[in-house]
């Protein structure tokens, strides 16, 4: 064939490098050949996705079956009646309209005027970013020649296709399938930059192509408002419209349903998320332009996602710890969430007991008969705290976990445990009334524990128990520290307990949340949540080695009589603690403490004991038991017990089974 002009040399060339749209352009042939009677086709898609060069490679199929194309702008077309029919002047049986979302105004004269005015045999094809309205889908008539086909991110196949067409060669290929994620414009220009020599390692590094992807995503943004609620759907894992009411305020309402409509935007069961190419273009963005601001959307997003953890039970529960995990966008571990999201929601649920043997199995195929022998010890004796990820498969990943002391034998049996706790004893050992929890097995089913579901497990299974259970020690122990050992260098984590069970090692990672209380660990993952960030917490971050419980009944009984003199109840051996991080704070605590006294039997009278000798002190003990109208034997035995009870309930709250803003006093013994 002789080329006559230079658009067919770009044609050719076009047509050698497309790619994919298998079923877009198999129902354009049907129609375009008569085996099918769909005559209106809607493709709709985001920016950049690809909606363009579909109808380019259309419109060459049609002048190759005989047929004339005609291929309008809708960006070029005055939104009038008499503006389309100018521009479709040219005489055609294959019209081809792209950007339709411009023609919103033509839409109802399209359906009831121009459309049904065409030859019995024309075909049309309307390309844009929103799906069609409802007219073209439950109008009877036009259900029946109208297909609607919403285009979607190239698959991995179809990429490696097209950076390959493109003349990039392995291994920058596989680097540039990662970053582009399927979005044709960015595969695009990503080999465009790979051309010159240079591959990027993330999107940030090419400012040129985030410009032009965020030219297609931002441009609609209406207000600040809506701009902030892209931010927040980039952030977040899932957007709410209880999320947006946090960071945008009374428009939430509003932006929630612009959101919607985004083509780049999912509706999923819990809420919205964009796709994760449009989630990394808007996420450096946002950071480039305004990072301070960008970091306090964050921490809003974090501490509601924590406060619903709180706040919630069962599956609410834990969608929002996947939803706090998923944060996580600079651990160790960042592809792996990646690949769990791309394939949407996965519940961590309760196991049942005919799960248990398949389980075992699992246990069995990664650590040994030994290791399965002992969880099956232990799911008998405490069976409460075994997690799992169905799919279709089945179960496809668990993770189970121990508190204690529990009273099992397993305790004693289980050689792991026994040196978790033998560990504890030697360094800093629990006190009356406190737990430790023990992330004592997981696994997934293909990776045992690199699987992702076993991520996903283990990961939800711990937030939720750090979250909302009062732990002195918290420990995870895995069989694969060389792949899980720079993940709990990431969260903070301590290789502090290594034991080998029937030639396989295993190493307990730990935190002592008496030292690092939950709140700062919190604190700190928020930081690196945004920025990165290895290391245990630094020393200064620590507070002082627990007290054991008859050092802390001492403590309590020096703090009483300085609650005036700031200066000395800042030696205070309870400052640093639970109670406080200094006197101001310590002093808070013990006074609440002792207002927590009134309403339970004889607590008014113990509570104006403690007032008296302390808050509002009379001169001496022999003027307050004046005061109160008490012998001084009554007095002391009144003050020996008001003392006594305040110290359980400061006792309480020092090892979190009781709320120092006033929640749990119901477990206090004030008989």
């Amino acid at each position: 064939m002789v080329t006559t002009v230079l658009g067919d040399v770009i044609e050719r060339a076009r047509r050698r490098n497309f790619v994919g749209r298998r079923d877009e352009l198999r129902a354009f042939g049907d129609a375009l050949s008569g085996r099918s009677s769909r005559r209106v086709l809607f493709v709709h898609g985001p920016g950049g996705i690809g909606k363009t060069t579909l109808l380019l490679e259309m419109s060459a199929r049609a002048r190759a079956a005989g047929r004339v194309p005609v291929l309008l702008d809708g960006r070029e077309i005055d939104p009038s009646p008499e503006g389309f029919l100018q521009a479709a002047e040219e005489p055609g049986t294959v019209l081809l309209v792209d950007s339709y979302e411009h023609l919103g105004a033509l839409d109802g004269w399209l359906r009831r005027e121009f459309i049904p005015g065409l030859p019995a045999d024309g075909l049309v094809v309307l390309a844009g970013r929103e799906a069609p309205s409802a007219a073209w889908r439950v109008d009877p008539g036009w259900r029946q020649i109208v297909a609607i086909h919403q285009v979607d991110h190239l698959d991995e196949t179809d990429s490696a296709d097209l950076l390959a067409r493109a003349g990039v060669t392995e291994p920058a290929r596989q680097r540039l399938l990662t970053l582009g994620r399927g979005h044709p414009l960015t595969l695009a220009l990503l080999a465009d930059v790979a051309g010159g020599g240079a591959v990027p390692e993330s999107l940030a590094e090419v400012p040129d192509l985030i410009s032009v992807l965020l030219e297609s995503l931002l441009r609609d943004a209406p207000s600040e408002a809506h701009m902030t609620g892209l931010a927040t759907c980039a952030r977040a894992w899932l957007t709410t419209e209880d999320l947006l009411r946090k960071t945008v305020g009374a428009e939430a309402p509003e932006v929630w349903g612009w959101l919607q409509r985004r083509p780049f935007v999912h509706c999923r069961p819990g809420g919205l998320t964009p796709h994760d190419l449009t989630r990394e273009v808007l996420e450096a963005e946002f950071e480039r332009r305004s990072p301070d601001r960008y970091r306090s959307l964050h921490r809003i997003i974090h501490d509601h996602v924590v406060a619903g953890i709180r706040a919630t039970t069962g599956l609410d529960r834990q969608l929002l710890a996947q939803q706090l995990a998923y944060l996580h966008r600079r651990s160790p571990l960042t592809d792996a969430y990646f690949s769990l999201r791309s394939q949407g929601t996965a519940a961590v649920v309760p196991a049942r007991p005919e799960e248990y043997a398949p389980i075992l199995e699992l246990i069995d195929r990664g650590e040994g008969r030994v290791s399965a022998t002992l969880a099956e010890g232990w799911f008998a004796d405490e069976p409460d705290h075994l997690n799992v990820v169905r799919t279709e498969e089945g179960v496809v990943g668990f993770a189970y976990g121990i508190f204690c002391p529990c009273g099992s034998p397993m305790e004693e049996r289980d050689p792991v445990v026994r040196a978790i706790l033998d560990y504890i004893a030697r360094t800093a050992p629990t006190r009356p009334g406190e737990r430790v929890d023990i992330g004592r097995f997981w696994s997934g089913i293909r990776e045992a524990q690199r699987d992702k579901y076993a991520l996903l497990a283990g990961s939800v299974s711990s937030i939720m128990i750090w979250c909302t259970e009062p732990v002195a020690w918290s420990f995870v122990v895995s069989v694969d520290p060389s792949y899980w050992g720079p993940f709990f260098d990431y969260l903070g984590f301590r290789p502090l307990v290594e034991v080998t069970v029937a030639g396989r090692l295993h190493v307990a990672y730990g935190m002592d949340w008496r030292r690092f209380p939950v709140e700062a660990w919190l604190d700190l993952m928020n930081e690196r949540e945004h920025q990165g960030g290895t290391g245990p917490p630094p020393d200064s971050a620590l507070r002082p080695p627990p007290l054991s419980r008859a050092a802390f009944g001492d403590a309590v009984r020096s703090a009483l009589p300085n609650l005036h003199r700031p200066d000395r109840l800042a030696g205070c051996p309870l400052v640093g603690s639970r109670l406080g991080a200094d006197a101001g704070e310590l002093r808070a605590s013990v006074v609440a403490a002792v207002g927590r006294l009134a309403g339970t039997p004889k607590g008014d009278q113990l509570r104006a004991v403690l007032n008296r000798t302390f808050l509002r002190a009379a001169p001496n003990q022999e003027a307050a038991a004046e005061v109160l109208g008490l012998s001084f034997s009554t007095y002391r035995r009144n003050l020996a017990r008001a003392v006594e009870q305040v110290t359980e309930l400061l006792w309480a709250m020092e090892i979190g089974t009781a709320d120092p803003t006033g929640v749990g006093e119901q477990e206090m013994s004030t008989d």
